[in-house]
């Protein structure tokens, strides 16, 4: 087996790095690398442009939307929007109560949808109520299929704040759908894997592609602020093609499949703080778009920057899979992961093509996660491209944890190892099994710690032949 080939390795590979004895709670305190970077990164979040959206109100109420949670106020809702938008814009503000929409809602530049504390936005269970199709990306790969359950489609200086509930609803019918969308799936993958044009990429009633419950799809000034989000169907905080976005103090508390706290596609300029993830999924993940669409758009994602976070979802950070466009210049701080399958999981495949750059992840509390590093550069790809990602450049430092069943696994194509991982000041309390490497160049220790035994060095594997 691979697996045990590569661990067999490493047992090798690992006692050959000057290594001792040391308690966890001697380890040295080292300056942090990149001062630059990272002053370069903070700067270019207290510079994101707060949305501009005038301080005048408009209430659904004087549209004959009633919080009573069984008539639709989706129709008041929308007008109230639309008014605000014609005005030039505005706040919209639903009041404390159940506001029951009967499909999407639409929101447009310049108006803040404000749910305040003690308001709940409850969507439609019925998939039709969401159809005619819009244009969206769903999993990277551009599309025309049902409405984001909120939609901001072309949009300047947009908001969704307050201390109120979105809730997707826990009788959706569209939670179900999971186990329904592998054929329309893989249909649209090939569609984008070919160049098939967008407009004939058309996947409405009778096809079971989940949509997200809040989606930017293309916007400038962005602000997401203070809300609760709940039974998303599909992915819940999507931002594509956005710049200019702040998400602050938000919960996620959405435990369906594919349920990441928030995607950042193709998005660039982002700041993200201060919020708390509960997630059937990655609670942030960053994204570029998939395979030959993804590259053929070329919007990377970039200086993103990702602090002060409760993360406790399936993964903690993610980047990929989906990243054809490129990543760069992506930074995460002073975030705690609490507990899932892998706590930093970077994705991509030889579908993808793309280069991932200039990553840096810093002073992070890690509590138990079944793997500390995956590098999963062989995700599943299946329509056989020969487009090698390359993941270079990438720091990991100040880390303390409690436990981990694999410390750093890798798995990279020979055309393209992954290179260039620095580890430093990494305290691990607990790991069962150390590295599991195929196909890494320059991977170096500075300072990592080990169940009480420190490692300096560079690891570097190459997997020759069929390792079977």
């Amino acid at each position: 087996m691979l697996r045990r080939t590569l661990l067999a390795g490493l047992a090798a590979l690992s006692l050959a790095l000057p290594a001792q004895a040391l308690p966890a709670q001697a380890l040295p305190g080292r300056a942090e690398s990149d001062p630059e970077m990272w002053r370069a990164a903070e700067a270019m979040a207290a510079s994101i442009e707060a949305p501009r959206i005038p301080d005048r109100g408009f209430d659904p109420a004087r549209f004959g939307g009633r919080a009573d949670g069984r008539s639709d106020a989706r129709p008041a809702i929308q007008k109230a929007i639309d008014a605000a938008h014609r005005a030039g814009g505005g706040r919209v503000t639903l009041s404390p109560g159940v506001w029951f929409s009967r499909g999407p809602v639409r929101l447009k530049s310049h108006v803040e949808l404000r749910v305040e504390a003690g308001a709940t936005l409850l969507f439609s269970p019925e998939p039709d109520d969401y159809l005619p199709p819009v244009k969206t990306r769903w999993e990277g790969t551009e599309v025309y299929t049902y409405s984001p359950f909120i939609y901001a489609a072309g949009v300047e200086d947009v908001a969704i704040t307050g201390g109120g509930v979105i809730d997707g609803n826990a009788q959706s019918r569209f939670h179900a759908w999971h186990n329904l969308a592998e054929p329309d799936f893989q249909r649209l993958r090939r569609m984008g894997f070919e160049g098939v044009p967008v407009a004939q990429r058309r996947f409405g009633k009778g096809t079971h592609l989940r949509p997200p419950l809040i989606q930017v799809f293309g916007g400038k000034r962005v602000r997401l602020e203070g809300f609760t989000a709940r039974n998303s169907p599909f992915w819940v905080n999507h931002l594509v093609y956005a710049d200019e976005v702040v998400v602050r103090g938000i919960t996620v508390d959405s435990h369906f499949p594919n349920n990441d706290g928030v995607d950042v596609e193709s998005s660039t300029r982002v700041l993200i703080e201060n919020s708390r993830f509960r997630t059937g999924d990655d609670s942030v993940v960053i994204k570029s778009g998939r395979d030959l669409d993804g590259r053929r758009i070329g919007r990377p994602s970039a200086w993103v920057l990702v602090r002060g976070n409760d993360m406790g979802g399936e993964d903690g950070i993610a980047l990929g899979s989906e990243m054809s466009g490129g990543v760069h210049d992506v930074f995460f701080t002073d975030n705690v992961l609490r507990k899932g399958l892998s706590a930093i999981r970077f994705k991509a495949n030889l579908d993808r093509g793309g280069t991932v750059e200039r990553v840096r992840v810093r002073n992070m509390t890690v509590e138990d996660f079944g793997t500390l590093f995956w590098f999963q550069l062989n995700y599943p790809g299946e329509l056989g491209g020969n487009f090698p990602s390359t993941y270079r450049d990438i720091v990991f430092e100040n880390f303390k944890v409690g436990g981990a069943g694999t410390f750093f696994e890798a798995h990279a194509p020979a055309q393209a190892p992954l290179k260039d991982v620095v580890l430093r000041n990494i305290v691990v309390r607990e790991a069962k099994v150390p590295w599991v490497l195929e196909n890494v160049e320059r991977l170096t220790l500075e300072s990592v710690v080990l169940g009480g035994q420190r490692f300096d060095g560079e690891l570097k594997a190459q997997v020759v032949g069929s390792a079977r």
